[in-house]
């Protein structure tokens, strides 16, 4: 596929190969990051290029010392090193909100995929790359709208109830009960930590005539409630 590049895939480390594929590193990363950085997530933009540049370097390194310093070693050693250590990053976007919820694994996902992204431009597999940041592109924008309609249509779903007394619970539970929906599970918090509202999270199934807002907009007009938020 795309014979016309080979010249840039060749077994000489030239200036113009390493430039186009860092370079490609650069446009990848970039593609896949500016996403991230319009959600105001941790690692937005410069961080996937970045990542994305050093995979790509990682693997113009391992050939280097294979086809340049005529060292006896295993080119896709320091690459797979890559891949695993990778996770050490996306570790640190993930976190678990008050609320239960856990946020950033789809960022720590994105940057896993830059650095594989990275490796192929590195590689010389400008079709792999390519290809795989446009796929990357459409699960992030297009999908992302697939999944909020499956998910705003469920029929269960958990929700966050946050109250200024203990004694409002009652009344939540029983406006859950009226709109027709069914609790299959409840986490209180029954002592409130100082300065903080006491809140539990319902896990809600409700009839498919039930919008989630719907019930959202019920609770949120009872007496006591500071606060509701789908998780």
């Amino acid at each position: 596929m795309f014979e016309w590049l080979n010249f840039l895939r060749g077994t000489e480390l030239d200036w113009l190969s390493v430039s186009v594929r860092l370079f490609l590193a650069v446009v990848c990363g970039g593609c896949i990051g500016i996403e991230r950085e319009r959600k105001r997530r941790p690692a937005g933009f410069r961080t996937h290029i970045l990542i994305c540049l050093g995979a790509a370097m990682t693997t113009l390194t391992s050939q280097y010392l294979v086809l340049e310093m005529r060292l006896f070693t295993d080119m896709a050693r320091l690459g797979a090193q890559v891949i695993a250590g990778i996770g050490f990053i996306g570790a640190g976007t993930i976190i678990i909100t008050k609320r239960r919820q856990v946020k950033g694994l789809t960022t720590a996902a994105g940057l896993w995929t830059a650095a594989i992204v990275g490796l192929c431009c590195g590689a010389g597999y400008f079709e792999g790359a390519v290809i795989t940041t446009v796929v990357v592109i459409l699960a992030e924008l297009v999908f992302a709208r697939l999944e909020y309609f499956i998910v705003s249509n469920a029929r269960a779903f958990n929700l966050y109830v946050e109250y200024s007394e203990s004694g409002n619970l009652g009344s939540i539970v029983d406006a859950i009960k009226k709109k027709g929906g069914y609790i299959i599970d409840m986490e209180i918090t029954k002592n409130a930590k100082e300065g903080r509202n006491p809140c539990a999270v319902f896990s809600l199934q409700t009839p498919r005539k039930v919008s989630h807002q719907a019930l959202m907009t019920v609770i949120a007009k009872l007496d006591g409630v500071v606060s509701v938020e789908e998780l």
